[in-house]
């Protein structure tokens, strides 16, 4: 072998480990990896593991036998579902890096808590009260997150991103790419309007109405305008931002995503809105995917899940690699005062980089399910759909409940407020244009598009 080739193989492996050491990349393994599995076994006859494990906690009232007997029958199903999720994060953890004794015992913590949380959340009084799972979930999460001390092994498996990722990939299996087509110019215009506007007003009202440093406005306005943590991430390291920027930035996605997961389904149902346009509202007005899938299932129907995946995940979440991009040529010749010539040498690689590479794996998850049930027969169709696409979507519902215990227990209200007013006064002015803009747009504008989807 010559020592350019052996130079070559160096450098792909190098870049392979680096993509490993991603929470994306583990997310688009473990979910495309069930995708592909659960498949596979529809064809081989072996899909009673994956339907076992996909465990469904059934409703119950002030029968307890009931909740007994159905815990009862589900008891193997939960250690199928234990054992499975526990080996496969723990793998990603160990190549990501964390302490993989601590993260067991943490996800077994939280693992214990998903489960003692939708027992609960399947009882009728609760259900009345529409408190559904995941709303549930997080405010459990918060108040214990905010009233005791968590112990730090617990902290290594409380990782958000790590969960909502990896459901937002199977919920692309649920969604034939047929939908996304259909749904995708509306989502991509209806996000590109609001991106635009929001960051707008934000970044104004940071820079010119309270005097902030250019690069917390930009931060702040990602944060408001494309896709919260992540955004507001991905623009502070475009900006050159300092690290406190970033975080005052995050905090202000975390106190409005968290006020709106109860604020906008409770809005959603009180103006009538249909489902699929109340989903891509929240998918419109949410700053924080995780927080979004809380206040999209709590409108109780699955439309609303898949107009705000739509809307957040294929519409605004995509955008979010172009805006580092432009940011750093305006960081560069504007706020740095440097020549345009200095603002070629930013590599343009800087749009993958900054790309989510969990969507992609959301589309090839939604193209592989619809390649299958394009080449089946109805019935074989209508089987697949049954088996193995309600499968994915009781595991995807498992993942999100990881995710808003995770929220709730990393959220903490203190932390929140010691920010000052002038960023979460900007920050507000951004949500008080943002949550009208999209209501219009969703329920008037595209609405044609969110009602066609079923």
């Amino acid at each position: 072998m010559s020592q350019i080739e052996v130079s070559k193989k160096t450098k792909q492996e190098s870049e392979l480990g680096r993509w490993l050491k991603k929470e994306d990349s583990w997310a688009i393994i473990i979910a495309l990896g069930l995708v592909i599995l659960t498949t596979i076994t529809f064809f081989t006859g072996g899909s009673k593991f994956f339907a076992t494990m996909a465990v469904a906690i059934p409703g119950w009232s002030n029968d307890a036998s009931k909740l007994a007997g159905g815990l009862g029958q589900s008891s193997l199903g939960l250690i199928y579902l234990y054992v499975f999720f526990t080996a496969i994060f723990g793998i990603g953890a160990k190549v990501l890096g964390f302490n993989v004794k601590q993260f067991i015992a943490g996800f077994t913590t939280l693992f214990v808590a998903s489960i003692l949380v939708t027992v609960l959340g399947s009882n009728t009084f609760i259900k009345e009260l529409q408190l559904e799972t995941p709303l549930l979930a997080l405010i459990i999460g918060l108040l214990f997150g905010n009233t005791m001390k968590l112990p730090e092994w617990l902290h290594q498996a409380l990782r958000t991103e790590y969960y909502v990722k990896t459901g937002i990939i199977l919920m692309g299996a649920t969604l034939p790419f047929t939908i996304i087509l259909k749904a995708g110019p509306a989502a991509i215009t209806q996000a590109l309007i609001v991106s635009v506007v929001t960051f707008g007003i934000i970044y104004f009202a940071a820079t010119k109405l309270f005097g902030l440093d250019p690069r917390l406005g930009a931060c702040l306005g990602a944060g408001g305008s494309i896709c919260g943590v992540s955004g507001a991430i991905a623009i502070g390291g475009a900006c050159r931002a300092e690290k406190q920027h970033v975080s005052i930035a995050i905090s202000m996605v975390i106190i409005w995503a968290v006020a709106m997961i109860f604020l906008l389904p409770f809005w959603a149902k009180s103006l009538g809105l249909a489902p699929g346009i109340a989903g891509a509202w929240i998918g419109t007005s949410e700053f924080a995917d995780a927080a979004g899938f809380a206040a999209a299932e709590a409108i109780g129907d699955e439309r609303a899940v898949k107009t705000f995946t739509l809307m957040k995940v294929v519409g605004r979440d995509m955008f979010v690699g172009i805006w580092a991009f432009l940011v750093a040529i305006l960081s560069v010749t504007v706020w740095e005062k440097k020549s345009a010539k200095d603002s070629e040498r930013i590599d343009k690689k800087e749009i993958w980089n900054r790309f989510p590479k969990f969507i992609i794996g959301f589309f090839i998850a939604s193209i592989l399910t619809t390649l299958v049930i394009s080449f089946l027969d109805q019935k074989a169709g209508a089987a697949y759909s049954k088996d193995i696409i309600g499968t994915l979507k009781t595991l995807r519902g498992w993942t999100f409940t990881w995710t808003f215990l995770c929220i709730g227990f990393t959220t903490r209200f203190r932390e929140l407020t010691s920010v000052g007013w002038k960023p979460l006064a900007a920050f507000t002015l951004g949500v008080i244009v943002n949550v009208p803009l999209g209501y219009w747009l969703s329920n008037a504008v595209f609405a044609s598009y969110w009602l066609s989807i079923k």
